[in-house]
Formats: C-alpha cells, structure tokens, sequence
C-alpha cells in the first residue's frame, strides 16, 4: 500500500429521471427535498452505501476490503474477530489498559475494513474496538435547480391471502423525480489517512478505488426506483501537499452549473452546461477530471 501524502477535494455530478434517489422513511418515501429552496437532497450516508455495497461486490467481501458497516453485521461479534485475531479477551465497554493493545485492536480494524479506513467509525460497543476519524468526508448532495416531486398512483393485481381472492385490486403510492441534477462535495485528508502506524492507513490505492466506485456504483444498484441514476461527471482537486495549498471553497466554485438558456424545465444532463476554471489555478493545485 502507498501512503496518500496529498489532500484532495472533489466535485460529483450525478442525476436521475422518473425515480426516487433517497426516500426519507419519516415521510412516507418521499424524494428528499429542502422546504426552503425546494431543492432535492440526498443524504451522505445514501451514497456511502453505494460506495460500500460496490466495494464489496468487487472484493468480495475479503479483507483487506471488507465492509464493516454491513446488511444485518453483528458488531460486538466483528469487533471479537479483532481480539480474537490478537489473542486478547474483551473486556465489557473498555479496550486494553496496556495503550499499544488498544491501539492494535483499532488498527487491526483499520487494517481489514475498507469503509472503516475511507470513512472512519465508532466502535465503542459492549466488545471495545475504539474509535477513528475517517479520512474521506461527504456532503450531503443536493440538486441544482429545485424539484417537483409527483406522486404516481400504482396497482397491485396479487392479493396475500385466498379469503382476499374476490377483492378489488388496491391502490397503493410511489413518488418520483421526473429529473434532478445533484451536485456533492467530497473532501480527502492525507493527514486523517496518515500511515500503517497513524491515522486510518487510507492509502492512494483505496483512494482510486473510491473514485472507481463512485464512477460506478449507480450501475450496480438499479431498482424499480432508481432505474435511471447515473454518474455524470467526477472533478477532482489534487494539492501538492498533505495539508493543502488552497482553500476547498475557493476550488469548489472553479466548478459552475447552470441550465442552458433555451431549457425551460430541464429532463436530461444535456440540459445542463458544466464548466470548469483551469486558469489561474493556485500554486500546487492541478485539476483532474475522471468521469
């Protein structure tokens, strides 16, 4: 592995058309939407998901790549593997007296989950794993122009049970975006990723499969909702140095969206025009764009 030495930001378009990219559970699914702006929302932990279910369809699973944050994971049982592997014994809610245990026991963690290296995790459970910040930070997405989601009225011929045989068929509700464009922020710390012995060990392997899987996740995840989603365009800021050699903001806005002047209600991301400053750029910055 290749220790990351340099910090990064990025910019990721992606959009979708006649689906619902991120329900929110607390309002009967629907698309998630600002009330102020109306614009749509997807949250971080949505594409961290994706993220995590496209590393582990490629890997596996297998460590050095598996997934911590998983379908029905039993975390005390997970965090057990890391003593176990080490030859201690947990004791309940406290790691190690002894710091350099303590320390192994994260570091194992560190070391065999992929998701626990990118994003971090606290694993301050009954069985103690620790905690560690994570190197990659997302924001929460959020659409360019505002949103009008609709509710489709949908019908379902099948009925559960025999005494239901002679019924009508039922009703039921799904919402949808006819289109939205999403733009999220994503921040990379070489000094959060530090090395074998500090920070996560996030390392620039790891970091170029976050991007693969950010490139190509949505074509690993179509449902009945999200039939359409897709990644559009991946703009990533490279500084020269661990600690960066220009603010985040200031980079982010080198990236402009904005909806054609012809295009009254835009339905597709050629609706769109994205333009990117390459001129000028701060001292120990390059811009890359991978998608």
């Amino acid at each position: 592995m290749t220790a990351l030495t340099n910090r990064y930001e990025f910019v990721f378009l992606f959009d979708i058309r006649n689906g619902n990219p991120n329900g929110d559970p607390d309002n009967g699914n629907m698309p998630r939407i600002d009330t102020d702006t109306e614009h749509g929302l997807v949250t971080d932990v949505a594409l961290k998901r994706k993220i995590r279910n496209y590393v582990d369809l490629k890997h596996g699973g297998e460590p050095p790549h598996a997934i911590y944050m998983r379908e029905k994971a039993i975390l005390n049982a997970t965090h057990g593997e890391a003593y176990a592997a080490l030859g201690l014994k947990p004791e309940s809610k406290k790691l190690p007296k002894d710091e350099a245990k303590a320390r192994e026991i994260t570091r194992w963690m560190c070391r065999n989950f992929y998701d626990i290296r990118t994003f971090g995790a606290v694993m301050t459970t009954d069985v103690n794993a620790g905690q560690v910040r994570g190197p990659v930070q997302l924001s929460f997405s959020e659409t360019v122009d505002p949103i009008l989601p609709q509710e489709i009225t949908i019908t379902r011929s099948s009925v559960t049970n025999e005494k239901d045989a002679a019924k009508e068929r039922t009703m039921g509700r799904k919402y949808i975006v006819p289109y939205g464009l999403y733009r999220c922020h994503g921040f990379v710390s070489a000094s959060l990723a530090g090395d074998a012995t500090k920070g996560t060990g996030f390392s620039e392997e790891d970091l170029a499969l976050l991007f693969e899987a950010l490139t190509n996740m949505f074509e690993h995840d179509r449902s009945a909702a999200r039939m359409e989603m897709n990644a559009q365009r991946l703009i990533v800021f490279r500084h020269e140095s661990a600690l960066g050699n220009a603010p985040a903001q200031a980079l982010f806005k080198r990236v402009a969206v904005a909806r054609r002047d012809d295009v009254k209600v835009p339905r597709r991301f050629e609706d769109y025009d994205v333009t990117v400053d390459t001129e000028n750029l701060p001292t120990g910055v390059e811009i890359r764009e991978l998608l």
